[in-house]
């Protein structure tokens, strides 16, 4: 039987990929756009925890949104309320941005002028962890409603995170969340991880997350 070759793709579209994100990261910071990949599952409250950063930041900053999704510009529709600029992706069926969807995306954004580019990845918490993005941070939104053991299920996610965002606390009481548990294993995958419980529908703990966003725009730009 004739041997069949084997092409082992995945290491080389990773390698690939980050060499393409170390270069965009280089020209962002030349530019002096602070690039943040902020990630999720489907129903944690990206879009509403992304309303409240927004307000409680566009005085300090010139705020640009990229709305990511496999289909439909619902969230795009309701960030531009919030008076930042804004613009759709749609993936084409892909789970996740990779550093080249994120370039076309920053150029369709057209970052003249914008300080803080957020980029609000596919629902995903497989995917979107496996690509760098070209971001200067990453974070993640985790709800009380997906249960406290998520850090053990999704190891990778929680490792590459810089800060992690507990939401729906207000609906603690509801669940059988265990909050320190829960910090306990998001700090077994990444030690150096910033935890920030917060209720994006209330605000509360809105302005540590966004005070802690504004600190680390400042120390990237100083560096």
């Amino acid at each position: 039987m004739k041997e069949v070759r084997i092409l082992e793709i995945k290491q080389s579209v990773y390698a690939d990929n980050d060499k393409q994100a170390q270069a965009l990261r280089q020209e962002l910071k030349e530019k002096g756009v602070f690039l943040l990949n902020l990630m999720s599952s489907p129903g944690s409250g990206k879009t509403t925890t992304l309303m409240k950063t927004i307000e409680a930041l566009k005085d300090k900053l010139q705020i640009g949104v990229m709305e990511a999704d496999i289909d439909s510009d619902v969230d795009a529709k309701t960030i531009s309320e919030s008076g930042a600029k804004v613009i759709q992706l749609h993936t084409g069926g892909m789970c996740h941005l990779d550093a080249e969807m994120t370039r076309q995306g920053l150029d369709g954004l057209q970052t003249e002028g914008i300080e803080l580019a957020i980029l609000e990845n596919v629902g995903n918490l497989v995917c979107p962890a496996e690509f760098d993005t070209g971001a200067s941070k990453n974070a993640m939104i985790l709800s009380v409603p997906e249960g406290d053991d998520k850090p053990l299920k999704y190891p990778l996610m929680f490792s590459i995170c810089d800060v992690v965002l507990i939401n729906k606390i207000d609906v603690l009481p509801y669940f059988d969340f265990d909050m320190e548990k829960c910090k306990e294993y998001i700090h077994m995958r990444n030690p150096r991880a910033k935890i920030i419980p917060v209720c994006a529908r209330t605000g509360e703990g809105i302005q540590e997350w966004a005070g802690w966003l504004e600190e680390e725009v400042r120390k990237w730009r100083e560096a």
